[in-house]
């Protein structure tokens, strides 16, 4: 579907506003002055005081200018905020450097650059922010200044401390960076399927719309086309046989009247759907959605199965139409040869199953179906995003619906997937009026015309 290529196009593209990360640095300014202070003048240990203030001072300094040169809703390109971020891995480099390199307790915070970068970054950022994190704690690892402590003494850590505190900090980074990128690209594609969604829906809320709007127009322009003829057949009788306007004003009326028969033709299809697309049977909604699907090779059989009491018949719900259909059409697509569609409903539920003959979906995944980007099922066709799959589960459980994904036991048989309402729920997804066949009792008698009795 058109909706799969331009999200997949589209769903790495992140951009990560530039007031998180003003914020994000100034509170690190503010616990690197704090702690510097602290250290230096509660403890007194010997701190180079006015090295690190001059390294904090710089991010204080690219604070300001960013804030000022930019506004606060400013977006950075992925560029852009990951030079931002190799600023503060260096700036803090710089600070672990002159207090005691990885013996520093805070030599933990390396790795927050690059949490911040799988989060919002594309991985080949992230990716260059990490091996570059790396490199720098190697580096400090053998080459730093002593770790501040009590006057007169030096606090010298044995090496395999220090490499164990290495061990810790890559681990951290590793480990912290691709559990943030995976679940931050979860996020991603949900959101972008979600997004593809609510334009099907609203695509399908439109198209529904059409009807109404043509016998809106039907009746708004029904009275100036009256009009027009009135004064057409007045002019043409004051005119007389004037041959210079003659021909003229019979084209007039000609189209006028033409526009009269369109307009009744607009009328009479919006009285036709009122019956069939507005409100419809159960099974009558299970026959518009198979029929688009018939011409592609794949025998489609409809099976009406057990059944109690009458008929279910509802309002037209786009949401529910584009869900069963893109899931016959999913059918179709892995079928070899037929897709069987099975109906029922009782007083209490309503269901449809469809099962085809395809390889069925592959063990792996089958717990993964109806999430987004669920890529293949175990057929030589080629996998789509799953947008589609996702979509349909989507409006369907939005609906009331509850959907099984299963491989067939019947032998000769593939996929199945179970649809089920509660016989309530169905009703209410459809418009939230009980119509049917006389089953269900009517609310509001006095809206009623007395034609869903006779359905």
């Amino acid at each position: 579907m058109i909706y799969d290529a331009e999200l997949h196009n589209t769903r790495h593209i992140q951009s990560l506003r530039l007031n998180t990360l003003i914020r994000l640095r100034w509170l690190a300014v503010v616990g690197q002055s704090m702690a510097t202070l602290v250290v230096a003048f509660y403890f007194e240990f010997p701190v180079p005081v006015l090295p690190c203030f001059i390294l904090i001072g710089a991010a204080a300094f690219l604070n300001t200018y960013l804030g000022y040169t930019y506004p606060a809703t400013h977006r950075l390109l992925p560029r852009d905020a990951a030079w931002i971020l190799i600023f503060d891995v260096l700036q803090l480099g710089g600070l672990l450097f002159l207090t005691g390199g990885l013996t520093n307790p805070f030599s933990v915070l390396l790795a927050v650059p690059v949490v911040i970068s799988a989060t919002t970054l594309p991985r080949s950022w992230t990716e260059l922010l990490g091996m570059l994190v790396v490199g720098i704690a190697t580096a400090l690892a053998f080459f730093h200044l002593p770790l501040p402590w009590f006057p007169g003494t030096e606090l010298r850590m044995p090496f395999i401390y220090i490499a164990g505190v290495w061990v810790a900090v890559v681990s951290s980074i590793a480990f912290s960076g691709v559990y943030a990128y995976r679940v931050a690209e979860e996020a991603r594609l949900l959101a972008n399927a979600l997004t593809a969604t609510e334009l099907v829906l609203q695509r399908e809320q439109h198209i529904s719309a059409l009807d109404g709007l043509a016998a809106a127009a039907a009746h708004e322009l029904g009275t100036p086309l009256a009009t027009i003829a009135l004064v057409s057949r007045e002019m043409e009788k004051a005119l007389g046989d004037n041959p210079d306007l003659k021909d003229d004003i019979a084209l007039l009326r000609s189209q006028s009247e033409r526009c009269r028969e369109i307009l009744k033709q607009l009328t009479s299809l919006s009285t036709e759907s009122g019956d069939h697309l507005v409100r419809m049977t159960f099974t009558a909604l299970i026959e518009e959605t198979v029929e688009p699907h018939r011409d592609f090779g794949i025998r489609i059989e409809l099976e009406q199965g057990e059944c109690e009491g009458r008929e279910p018949v509802v309002r037209r719900n786009p949401g529910v139409h584009y869900g069963l259909g893109n899931l016959v059409e999913n059918a179709v697509d892995f079928a070899q040869e037929a897709v069987t569609l099975r109906w029922w409903w009782n007083e209490r539920q309503v269901g449809l199953r469809i099962t085809d003959d395809g390889k069925g979906f592959p063990p792996e995944i089958l717990e993964r179906i109806g999430d987004p980007y669920v890529t293949k099922r175990a057929s030589g066709h080629g996998g789509g995003l799953g947008l589609g799959l996702f979509i349909a589960k989507t409006l369907l459980e939005r609906s009331g619906a509850t959907i099984i994904f299963a491989n067939s036991t019947e032998e000769g048989k593939g996929a199945t997937v179970d649809i089920s309402w509660s016989r309530e729920a169905f009703f209410m997804s459809h418009g939230g009026l009980p119509w049917s066949s006389g089953a269900e009792s009517n609310p509001h008698p006095t809206q009623m015309d007395g034609k869903a009795s006779e359905t």
